[in-house]
């Protein structure tokens, strides 16, 4: 799924109010971190994370483009250290899910 510009200022407001729960540490982005993240993108829809200072590997960007590889999610924002991950959950409820704005339809040039 290929999020619009408007679903991601929707996911990034969102993201404004939760905590940072993913830490890329010095030992990197392995399979312990991958496991948590898919676990939190599961139960959360939405994370956000953090590559800690004394990584020298990964910045956020490309811990972010890793981390999504792996769990089949979308970067949402990446600023400074810090990252936004989304990916839509089937097994929560229809309610309890985030409803991101519906995309546009394309317009036939005529």
């Amino acid at each position: 799924m290929e999020l619009t510009s408007k679903q991601r200022a929707q996911l990034r407001g969102l993201a404004n109010t939760i905590d940072t729960i993913i830490h890329v540490g010095k030992d990197g982005i392995g399979e312990n971190l991958i496991k948590q993240a898919d676990d939190a993108l599961e139960a959360r829809e939405l994370i956000k994370g953090r590559v800690l200072e004394n990584n020298i590997e990964y910045d956020a960007r490309l811990a972010a483009q890793e981390l999504a590889a792996a769990t089949r999610s979308e970067v949402v924002q990446v600023i400074g250290t810090k990252f936004v991950l989304y990916r839509e959950t089937h097994s929560k409820p229809k309610e309890k899910r985030i409803q991101l704005v519906k995309p546009a339809k394309k317009r036939a040039n005529a």
